[in-house]
Formats: C-alpha cells, structure tokens, sequence
C-alpha cells in the first residue's frame, strides 16, 4: 500500500505532458459493445456501399432515411437505378434489330422490360438524347448494355470521350405512394391516368410492376436530361478553357491570338451548344407535351427535375455561353478593325505604286515638255530685249 501510494506521489510530480504519455502507452486496449456495433456497421457499409454523392440530390438525402431504416414487410429491398449518356444522340431507328423482342415504343423511348446480365434482372428505358436508365442494373451492366447493344447498332451520334453517369436508388411498396424522397424513388400507388392512351394495352411483362411503368418511365426522363445536360456541361467546359487563354493573350501582345477562320469555327462550335441546349427537340427547358394531359406523370417528373436542379443549371449554360459569345464579338471586332487597317495600308502601297510606275513611264515626256516650255520661255525674254 505504502509504495502504491508513493508511486502516485511520483506519477503526480511528473510533468503533465509526461502522464498523458504514460497514460496512452498503459490503456488496455478494449472493445465496448458499442464500439463493436459501430465496426459491424462500418463493416455492413463497405459490403454495400451508398451511391456515388455526385449528384445534387445527395443534399437532401437525410429524407430518404426514414424509408431506409425502417424496413416493412411489403417494401423491397433497396435496387439501383443507373443512367448512362454515351454519346450527343442516338437514331432509335437503328436499335430494333439489336434489342430483345419483348422491347417496345414507350412514347419517347424504347422500353427493354426484362435483361438480365451476371445474375441481375432489370429493364431499361433508351432515350434518343444519348443517354439510357436502367432499373434493377449496376454500373458494369449498363456498360455491357452499351457495348453490346448501342456500339454494335451504330445508334450513337457522335460519341462522348468519357460518358456520364447519374445513380440514385428506388424500392417498390405496394403500400406507399409513388414519389421522390430524398435521393430515393418509391414505386407504389400512382394516381389513375387521366387518358386511356397513355398506357398501351399491349405491354409485356416486365420485371417491375406494371402499374408504376409509367412513373418510372417519367423518372428515367428527367434523369436522362440530366445526364445529358451534364455531358453538355462538360463539352462547354473544355471549349472554355480552350478560349481561356485569349483575354490573357490580348492583354499581353494586344493580338486577339486567332484567326479568322479558327474564331469562325469557334463560333460555330459556341452556336452548336446553344442549339443542343435550346433548340432540339429533346431540349432541356420545356416540359414533354406527353404530361400536358397527365398531371400525376408531370408530377414525377418535375420533382425529380427540380431536384436534379435542371432549370438553374441550363440558366448557367446558357450564361457561359453567353458570356463566350460576347468575347467571340469583341475578338471579331478586333479582327474587323485590323482587316480594315491593313486594307488602308494596302490601298496605300497600291496608289504609292502606281504613282512610282506613272513617273516611270511618263517621267521623260514630262520632262521634255518642261524643259521646252523653259526655252521658249528664255527665247521669248531674249527677243524682248
């Protein structure tokens, strides 16, 4: 006891960075139950991780967490929906041949309702702006669907460099409404459709519900637009920072750092982004007329356009190309005034030529004429006198 007692003396003299160290180095090491929870679920996580927070959607994901950890006996287990843009467009003419034979028109896609691939099952929505959802199917799966299906139609219209992806997550339950909570999509209830045409009466069976085909079909709509806005971001991207230069460029020699024919082509270039982003008929800003006559299908797909944020960020394209538009103006500007001066100074070098070439060739008669004038003139005065 006596010397337990001391050895705590000597502990409490020691310097306080010297105790926190011999503190640290005599923990036992141990694992509380909580701490043991914690690590089974950091485990249960990395098994099956969360989607990619790639997407604006993310920031609103807290709401979905009520559906996701209070599971019921009716709802699903949680299933990817994963949208691939590969190219500008596709020709949907071309895809017949290369689809199953279940696939069908779904007003502006092709439905595929049932493919399989390593072991999962899904259906996949292809639209003609470049870019195709899939229920049911990862990653890997939608890029075998590509290289199976989309490369070997020669569907794509000019192929992206690096195609873009947007993930989110759905479940089904009979006994929710279908909606968008968070970053997760809820297929159930749906209202009754308000036209009869809507839904075809000839629809094969798929391997998700029919009755909510028609609500995923709006949801991989407004996915597919943002998926093919995003390629078209980053399209604009790289053609500003190939123009990022030019101010500096200016500023530093006083030459807009083009010529005419390569700002010509750049503003063909900046003119094509505007016509994909506003005049197409897939463009970003106006809703499909399918829902004019369907306020519940509208209903899907302007909640999940509007949390994809799509209006704000085709005001931001279309800013940038605005703004790239009136530095296009001023450089041609620039170049008008510099064609002009050297026409100047070309017309002249033209009159100062021809002025030299005059004097050349009537330069002696001239002369001749002058100097016979001065004689008669020195005649004249010498008779006078």
């Amino acid at each position: 006891m006596l010397a337990h007692i001391q050895l705590r003396r000597s502990f409490v003299s020691l310097p306080r960075c010297w105790q926190l160290q011999w503190q640290a180095s005599t923990r036992i090491p141990c694992r509380t139950f909580a701490q043991a929870t914690k690590y089974n679920r950091a485990e249960n996580s990395e098994e099956k991780p969360k989607p990619k927070a790639h997407t604006s959607l993310r920031r609103s994901a807290s709401a979905s967490l009520p559906i996701r950890s209070n599971p019921t006996p009716t709802r699903s287990e949680i299933r990817p929906v994963f949208t691939l843009a590969t190219a500008e467009r596709y020709l949907l003419s071309n895809l017949r041949a290369h689809l199953p034979a279940s696939a069908r028109r779904l007003h502006d896609s092709w439905w595929v309702p049932q493919w399989k691939d390593d072991g999962q099952e899904g259906e996949i929505f292809i639209f003609g702006n470049g870019s195709f959802v899939c229920w049911g199917l990862g990653e890997d799966q939608a890029r075998r669907f590509a290289w199976s299906v989309l490369s070997k139609s020669k569907a794509e219209v000019a192929p992206l460099r690096e195609p873009e992806t947007e993930d989110l997550e759905f479940v089904t339950d009979p006994g929710e409404d279908t909606r968008l909570q968070g970053d997760l999509i809820i297929l159930g209830q749906s209202p009754s459709l308000s036209s009869d045409d809507a839904m075809p009466s000839d629809l094969p069976s798929s391997s998700l519900p029919r009755e909510t085909v028609l609500a995923r079909y709006s949801f991989s709509q407004a996915l597919s637009r943002s998926t093919a806005l995003s390629a078209l971001e980053v399209s604009l991207e790289n053609y500003l920072s190939s123009m990022a230069l030019l101010p500096d460029t200016l500023q530093r020699t006083g030459k807009p750092g083009l010529s005419r024919r390569a700002l010509v082509m750049k503003l063909g270039g900046l003119l094509k982004f505007r016509q994909g982003l506003n005049l197409n008929r897939e463009n970003f800003s106006d809703t499909p007329d399918f829902y004019w006559a369907e306020p519940a299908l509208e209903n899907y797909f302007n909640s999940l356009s509007n949390a994809l944020e799509m209006r704000n960020r085709t005001r931001s394209v279309n800013d940038k190309i605005t703004y790239a538009a009136e530095m296009q103006s001023v450089l041609r500007e620039l170049l008008t005034e510099t064609s002009a001066h050297d026409m100047e100074l070309i017309i002249i070098l033209l009159i100062a030529v021809e002025v030299v070439i005059c004097l050349i060739r009537d330069g002696p008669e001239l002369w001749h004429i002058v100097m016979d004038d001065k004689d008669t003139a020195d005649v004249e005065s010498a008779h006078k006198l």
